[in-house]
């Protein structure tokens, strides 16, 4: 019986230490101090005009405080992915982040799905196709409202997570799924035809690509960003 119960043992522990290698270690991009693996959209290094470290948090410098907007992209480009972070905005504030983004000289919102950041009290987004557009949702695509979903207001943190595995794509935000849908799939065809994304060449169509951190001008707060491949 002890011979049995070591060779499940075995068996287990072996499974498990293939799953993480398989899943691939965390990266930090950034860990309160340094960025790592974050760049200016379509530059080489780190837009210092847009962007700044403060309190242990990479923020952006917000355009009425002569900012210059720019978005952050990853250094790798992803498939299978799973991606979290921290942010808060401001009042009014806005942000996103993008993933399976085709970097070119078009924004990177041209290619690449949004998980919306959002103040959804103050800002006209949050009133716009409603909740399409709110905190959290795959932006102008598929929502949930305020009251749907575990959401910190303007000033306070919200955690948020992507998980991106065999076209099985889940939106998280404080624990809880709150977007789940298949890529490429008839479903999700169907609603970018009902959206502004419609005529939009490479829409959802690459497949890979990196994570995007948009600034939308606003000032945005973000810290703990990691990101692994699946």
């Amino acid at each position: 019986m002890k011979n049995i119960n070591a060779l499940l043992m075995g068996a287990l522990i072996s499974a498990a230490t293939l799953t993480a290698q398989a899943e691939g270690k965390w990266i930090t991009l950034f860990d309160g101090k340094k960025v790592t693996g974050l760049r200016g959209y379509g530059q080489k290094g780190f837009p210092d005009g847009g962007w700044k470290v403060e309190n242990g948090t990479i923020k952006t410098i917000p355009r009425g405080q002569g900012g210059k907007p720019r978005d952050l992209a990853t250094d790798m480009s992803f498939t299978d992915f799973e991606f979290e972070c921290e942010w808060k905005v401001s009042p009014g504030g806005n942000s996103g982040i993008m993933y399976r983004v085709l970097e070119q000289k078009k924004p990177a919102y041209v290619t690449g799905p949004e998980l919306q950041v959002l103040d959804d009290e103050r800002h006209a987004d949050g009133k716009i196709r409603f909740p399409l557009r709110t905190a959290g949702s795959l932006y102008e695509l598929i929502g949930k409202g305020m009251k749907d979903k575990p959401y910190n207001k303007a000033g306070e943190w919200n955690k948020v997570r992507i998980v991106f595995k065999k076209n099985n794509v889940q939106h998280w935000l404080n624990g809880a799924k709150i977007v789940e849908y298949t890529w490429g799939s008839d479903e999700i065809k169907a609603l970018i035809q009902k959206s502004k994304f419609k005529t939009w060449e490479g829409f959802m169509q690459q497949p890979q690509g990196h994570i995007v951190i948009q600034h939308h001008g606003e000032e945005v707060w973000y810290r703990a960003i990691r990101v692994r491949k699946l």
